[in-house]
């Protein structure tokens, strides 16, 4: 078994060599021209990244806001590609430990327009979304929900779960960069289990949120 492990790292080792080697050898073969071309693209996806970066600020990104209706979610839809929206009720205690987490990670990332909106202010949405458990997270990619954050149950089942778990899940739902590994959370106390996003349900703000979602069929938490 210890020879057949060697001989793999072995393979693993020369795989990576060859690859260092080749790349080096790309590099040598570039010409002055090549090298002034490749300058070019890199400063200009540079520049870019710092206008779509400049858009986001504009747009609000960077900040957790709250919402004072639903309007305001369908006005943001506009504007923003990625929404992740928060539907809280203040007298559940959870929502506010989602708060914490949600403020942290709408710093970090930018790309992502985060939002909070009570569910009392938001009777059409919240309807249409069948929220029935507090809190729930939306995750909106291009004015669609692809995915929802039910409760903790996909955190980990308890109220100690780390922000790095939440970041991760987001990825999981594609409503953010995530730069990690979406094969597993990020530590051991978000586990419990596996996240299988294929054949989820997409729905519109506007349209064709009606009907019940499997997962839905839970009671709220006080």
């Amino acid at each position: 078994m210890d020879q057949v492990l060697e001989q793999k790292l072995r393979q693993a080792a020369q795989a990576v060599e060859e690859q260092v080697d080749a790349e080096l050898n790309r590099l040598d073969k570039l010409s002055e021209t090549d090298i002034e071309k490749m300058r070019a693209e890199r400063l200009e996806s540079m520049k870019q990244e710092h206008k779509k970066r400049q858009e986001w600020l504009a747009n609000g990104h960077g900040e957790y806001e709250e919402l004072p209706s639903e309007k305001e979610l369908f006005d943001i839809t506009k504007k923003s590609e990625r929404i992740v929206c928060h539907f809280y009720r203040d007298s559940t205690m959870r929502c506010k430990i989602v708060d914490k987490h949600l403020d942290i990670l709408a710093r970090k990332h930018i790309e992502t327009k985060f939002v909070k909106l009570s569910v009392d202010r938001a009777p059409f949405i919240t309807e249409r979304l069948n929220i029935k458990t507090i809190p729930t997270l939306a995750l909106l990619i291009d004015n669609i929900v692809k995915d929802k954050i039910i409760g903790f149950t996909d955190l980990g089942n308890h109220d100690e779960f780390s922000t790095e778990v939440l970041e991760w899940r987001l990825g999981c739902g594609g409503v953010i960069d995530y730069k990690g590994d979406l094969s597993s959370p990020p530590d051991e106390k978000g586990k419990k289990k596996s996240i299988n996003l294929l054949g989820k349900k997409t729905k519109t703000i506007r349209n064709g949120m009606g009907g019940r979602d499997d997962d839905d069929e839970e009671e709220e938490e006080d």
